[in-house]
């Protein structure tokens, strides 16, 4: 099976404080898994991340049955879940994110993905992603009524009833983190923010790691990380220090350390960097290690004032699918 290629990027959601408003907008349940463009040519299926990464070989089964669906020529953009009890789970998709693939090919038996269509951007010969909303939504809902039956590939609900999305916001939780608003009178926007929000019960951002500090308290004798420094881009590609986050898991501290200390470099920060005079200095902001940024975390915050999150923010998890170049500033200029 060999895969397939897209030059299409996923249209991006800017994040708004409040549902907005008015008949030009589509609501959907903002799903809690892995973003993913999915293309098939005939025998030949690829699947995308928001980074651009390659997710066909950590989940081979959405792919195998991309195959086995009728229609041999598509582009669906949707959210890959794995689903646990009642509720979806983010952890069960990171552990997917790994080199072995016989580790993998269990998961995928064990713990069968699922693809949750949201839009449709080509069937057949028709490029629908130059059509507006309302006719992608009608092709979608026809091409899933012939196609997802029996299949991992699930129809993502869409209203344009306001006190849906109020709904759905109010029950976020267990694989939906919030609501999706999409402009109804504009194309597929692919690569920018115009023609989607979404709307969280809490402030999210995705930051790089740029260095760490060790905790006070050794374990057996060994130097365990403590805390995360936080990295966001500007617009001239500068790496600027943000904030802190330390909520860790104790089971996970050690491997951690062991990651981070192997990616040790002289300098990260390319910006405004830790240590420098700011009211939030401490006798601790020169005691910190300069990681190269590879790694992004996806934090929760209250206030972003002065250039930095204004108090520690909460780790909520880990983003192997998200490229530390997309960590940027843009995404905190909430209403």
């Amino acid at each position: 099976m060999m895969p397939a290629s897209t030059t299409l990027a996923p249209m991006e959601a800017k994040s708004v404080a409040a549902i907005p408003t008015g008949s030009n907008w589509q609501y959907e349940p903002k799903w809690d898994g892995f973003r993913c463009l999915l293309q098939r040519e005939a025998k030949s299926v690829a699947m995308t991340s928001k980074s651009g990464q390659d997710l066909r070989r950590y989940f081979p089964e959405v792919a195998e049955a991309a195959l086995r669906l009728p229609e041999l020529q598509f582009i669906l953009d949707g959210e890959l879940v794995i689903q646990r009890g009642k509720e979806f789970s983010f952890d069960a998709l990171l552990q997917r994110i790994h080199p072995a693939a016989s580790r993998i090919n269990r998961l995928a038996t064990e713990t069968p993905a699922q693809f949750i269509a949201f839009d449709l951007l080509k069937r057949g010969k028709a490029d629908l992603a130059t059509e507006h909303l309302p006719a992608r939504r009608k092709a979608l809902e026809a091409f899933a009524a012939r196609d997802f039956r029996r299949t991992l590939f699930v129809l993502s609900p869409a209203s344009t009833n306001i006190q849906d999305a109020k709904r759905w916001l109010q029950s976020a939780g267990g694989g939906c983190d919030g609501v999706i608003a999409k402009r109804r009178d504009l194309p597929y926007q692919s690569g920018n923010r115009n023609g989607m929000q979404k709307i969280k019960r809490h402030r999210s951002a995705d930051c790089v790691i740029g260095g760490f500090r060790y905790g006070e308290n050794a374990d057996a004798g060994r130097k365990l990380v403590g805390s995360l420094l936080l990295g966001l881009y500007d617009a001239d590609g500068l790496l600027h220090h943000v904030g802190f986050t330390s909520g860790i898991k104790a089971k996970e501290k050690q491997a951690l350390t062991e990651k981070l200390e192997a990616i040790v470099t002289d300098r990260s920060f390319t910006g405004e960097a830790p240590g420098g005079p700011s009211r939030w200095s401490s006798k601790r902001s020169a005691e910190w290690v300069p990681v190269k940024p590879k790694i992004v975390v996806e934090i929760s915050y209250d206030h972003f004032t002065e250039g930095r999150f204004r108090h520690g923010s909460g780790l909520l998890r880990w983003r192997p699918d998200k490229k530390p170049n997309q960590c940027t500033m843009v995404q905190l200029q909430q209403k």
